[in-house]
């Protein structure tokens, strides 16, 4: 017991209010894919087209690709206890009334795919809400950990969640076993209902949930660190979902097994994730996440190539095992960089984007791989994602996914407070910010190669257009415009900056000529009255 203290006390684990939530999470995610590996199986057993089973899979991610970003921007935007009360609430009520029509024996193909993506759905809403308050939940310098073991949980309850749902298949029937699986959603409601109210994340004017949607996007369309993680989360969900999906009728068909034996190919499956989920903590502390996302892929093609080759237990038994490790050293590997990379005013919105990334390449996947196994059968799918999986990573060997670092999440100095006698209404728009800069002549190569740096993070902030300019009369000038929405995404992008952007911002302020200082303009967006077209004037050849 000595060693299990000493672990506590150097773990994010020793907060009371942490550790109630880690574990009620635990059981919502075992809850969710409890629930999703019992509807494989029921369709497997009411129909013997592959597709239909691997649609199961797809109506169980499909939610994201519709309510992903607006999830993210909704947990971004209001209180996300009440997120979280509210999806509980619907995994309880989606998971019961499938459970008893199972038990009664009225379920149907099609009625079957419709709760299961009405549970979907709930579990698109409830996971970003989840990945963003862990960082609420422990002090900052625990934050990696605290973000890893909450990766490392969630994907290893995936991977235990459907083993041992086989094994209550085969013990109680899926009826029961579904109702069963609904108390694991009970823990959540109770730990976070006695939650203080949570603080907005920026001050000012809230974002409207339109604009916030707009916000997560333009965040990862020009942060690279964002773009990389995602598409590293794409490559590997699209030809992971082979494997994922058709499991079930490996068992049955290929390996000729019931509904034991399908927990016990599940079971390995959660036991490799368990391996690697130990291991992935210290081995993020040596190697870089490249290294081990890279790793874990290659691992992946090896075991799906194994697993098409299986015609004996034994086969699949190690197939599973190298999947499962696989599985979790990808997806908790890549869930810790998209959190410590992503700034608190949109750390739900990368969570989602990620999650609609992988959720909607599985349920892509899924039908694609599943089309194919039904017309050329399960060994030509597996066997033509591993090659497919293999080429994209040749591919994209130069696109790198790394740990972000204290300077990436934690806010930059605003700068001096704005002086304007009147200051604008929020909605006030558009608005220009012009930023003059005189640059001696040694120093313009590496001012250009400075600024350069600063677009994507006004973009990236709220800007929605960006660019350098010359001056054609002045020698050395140069003019850095950006445009906002309104006077309210003007104060926002203030309030974003980072440590890192304050940064990049400093390196240009330092080339700039010490003995002029730097010039900024606000411009606000003036409405013309609309009237007759005034009468022609004389030109003037001197005017500008």
């Amino acid at each position: 017991m000595t060693a299990f203290h000493e672990f506590l006390a150097s773990s994010p684990l020793r907060h009371v209010t942490f550790r109630r939530f880690y574990l009620a999470s635990i059981g919502v995610a075992m809850g969710y894919t409890m629930q999703a590996t019992m509807a494989a199986w029921l369709m497997a057993t009411m129909t013997p087209s592959a597709l239909m089973v691997a649609l199961v899979q797809t109506a169980s991610t499909a939610p994201a690709i519709v309510f992903g970003l607006m999830a993210g921007a909704l947990s971004d935007i209001i209180e996300r206890r009440w997120v979280l009360l509210a999806t509980q609430f619907l995994f309880l009520g989606g998971t019961i009334v499938l459970g008893l029509a199972t038990l009664f024996d009225v379920i149907a193909p099609w009625p079957l795919l419709f709760l299961t993506f009405f549970i979907g759905g709930a579990f698109t809403f409830y996971q970003p809400a989840q990945s963003a308050c862990i960082n609420e939940l422990v002090e900052r310098p625990e934050v990696p950990k605290a973000v890893a073991l909450g990766a490392v949980a969630m994907n290893v309850s995936r991977a235990i969640g459907p083993a041992i749902a086989g094994v209550l298949m085969a013990w109680v029937g899926a009826g029961s076993a579904l109702l069963g699986s609904a108390i694991l959603f009970v823990g959540m409601v109770l730990v976070v209902r006695g939650w203080e109210r949570q603080l907005p994340v920026l001050p000012g004017i809230p974002e409207t949930l339109i604009a916030g949607i707009g916000s997560g996007v333009r965040y990862a369309r020009h942060s690279g660190p964002m773009r990389a993680i995602l598409l590293r989360n794409f490559i590997f969900s699209i030809c992971a979902a082979a494997l994922w999906a058709l499991l079930p009728v490996i068992a049955r068909d290929q390996l000729g097994l019931g509904a034991g034996g399908f927990g016990l190919i599940f079971g390995c499956f959660g036991a490799g994730a368990v391996t690697a989920a130990l291991a992935i903590p210290e081995q993020l502390r040596k190697h870089s996440l490249h290294r081990i996302v890279l790793a874990a892929s290659l691992l992946w093609i090896i075991a799906t190539a194994l697993m098409a080759a299986a015609t004996m237990v034994v086969f699949a038994v190690i197939a599973a095992f190298a999947a499962g490790a696989s599985w979790v050293g990808v997806f908790a590997s890549l869930s810790a960089g998209t959190q410590s990379a992503a700034p608190a005013w949109v750390r739900a919105r990368a969570v989602a984007m990620t999650f609609v990334t992988v959720q909607a390449s599985l349920a892509v996947g899924s039908v694609l791989w599943g089309a194919l196994a039904s017309w050329q059968g399960i060994r030509v799918a597996l066997i033509a994602s591993a090659v497919l999986f293999l080429v994209l990573l040749a591919m994209m060997r130069n696109v790198r996914v790394r740990l972000g670092g204290d300077k990436d999440v934690l806010p930059g100095d605003q700068g001096p407070a704005l002086k304007i006698e009147q200051e604008p209404e929020p909605d006030d728009g558009p608005v220009l910010i012009q930023i003059e800069y005189r640059i001696a002549a040694e120093n313009r190569d590496a001012f250009l190669r400075a600024i350069r740096s600063v677009g994507p993070v006004r973009r990236r902030n709220g800007a929605v257009s960006w660019r350098v300019f010359r001056d054609l009369a002045e020698e050395g000038m140069y003019v850095e415009r950006y445009i906002l929405d309104s006077w309210a995404e003007y104060v926002r992008l203030r309030s974003r900056m980072t440590v890192a952007d304050r940064q990049l911002q400093q390196a240009v302020a330092r080339l700039q000529r010490a003995d002029v200082p730097i010039r900024v303009s606000r411009f606000l967006g003036v409405t013309l009255p609309v009237g007759r077209r005034p009468a022609p004037v004389a030109s003037n050849p001197t005017a500008p």
